[in-house]
């Protein structure tokens, strides 16, 4: 019997991130190993730096000067693919954990119907629907669906706490160096799972190789996530083409459902993404529809991430009021 690449990954990523399973430390360093070796990590190291860099030259103008400084710049650009250095097989038990950061399978997570608010909320939903649906149990776990419109709330109201600390220190004419480099590190942190949700394979079953019915003919090889979101992108695009496609920020009335609004649109072009593959449009220099369509991606996320920055900075505002 032979079983698709495509399935191998999905059953990989599940019991590398599945809490129940007790492996001894070789044998988890050996598991994420193999792991690693799959195109899971979203952007690249390239598209990641552009995100954070053009964010930040974009940063809205009444948040505080300080974020204005070459060097404020330098380490939000730098922290853009942090999260993904945490996915080493030398730091295994936090690879293990934050992993499922990085994903939604929105197709797994509608199952549930309206997604709850908070992380623990979600969790015990999703362990309510295995309990109603057993013959389900095996895809449906909450690391294996992915905690990625969770982890961006959580990051953004982190931001808004540290930017309450500062208003607070400011209006006390205390020190703010140490609160100003926590929001830098929020700030670019954030960035790497808002550059996450705009790659359309992070918010799907089908993030590397089609699975299921397949009446168009879409590849179910294992490459195809890496063949778009680093390779594409190394050879062709930069943060000229991304530029230009950005639109200005805007706050988020509520970051949650915002946030999920975000995912969905990205979700939208997944099938689009296999057609370009399909049609040799994310080989070599693509297409002049592929490299847009990239840059687009990419311009999303630095959009997104410029107005969660200044949602979270009005926010902050309002918490020091009351």
């Amino acid at each position: 019997m032979q079983i698709s690449t495509g399935l191998v990954a999905q059953y990989t990523r599940l019991v590398a991130f599945h809490p129940a399973i007790r492996l001894g430390r070789s044998a988890l360093v050996a598991l994420l190993s193999c792991l690693l070796s799959l195109p899971a990590f979203a952007w690249g190291e390239k598209g990641h730096r552009i995100i954070n860099k053009l964010a930040w030259q974009r940063i809205p103008a009444e948040l505080p000067a300080f974020l204005r400084a070459a060097s404020v710049g330098a380490q939000v650009e730098y922290l853009g693919p942090e999260p993904d250095r945490w996915r080493s097989p030398m730091e295994a038990e936090l690879a293990a954990a934050q992993g499922p950061e990085h994903y939604i399978n929105l197709e797994s997570a509608d199952r549930l119907g309206e997604l709850p608010r908070q992380r623990w909320q979600f969790v015990s939903k999703v362990y309510a629907y295995r309990a109603a649906h057993p013959e389900q149990a095996a895809e449906m776990m909450p690391e294996r669906i992915g905690l990625l419109p969770w982890e961006m709330t959580e990051v953004e109201e982190r931001l808004q706490a540290a930017f309450r600390e500062w208003r607070q220190a400011k209006s006390g004419h205390r020190d703010t160096a140490a609160i100003e480099a926590t929001i830098v590190f929020y700030m670019g942190w954030l960035g790497h799972y808002v550059a996450d949700g705009s790659q359309p394979l992070h918010t799907s079953v089908q993030f590397n190789g089609w699975l299921g019915p397949n009446p168009r003919g879409y590849t179910t090889e294992r490459g195809i996530h890496s063949l778009f979101e680093t390779e594409f992108v190394d050879r062709n695009i930069g943060g000229d083409d991304v530029r230009r496609l950005v639109h200005s920020a805007m706050p988020l009335g509520d970051v949650f459902s915002g946030s999920v609004a975000y995912l969905r649109e990205s979700n939208r072009s997944v099938e689009r993404v296999y057609q370009m593959e399909k049609a040799g449009e994310l080989g070599g220099e693509g297409s002049a529809e592929s490299r847009r369509f990239v840059a687009e991606r990419l311009a999303a996320a630095v959009t997104m991430l410029d107005s969660l920055w200044l949602t979270a900075w009005r926010n902050s505002a309002d918490a020091v009021s009351r």
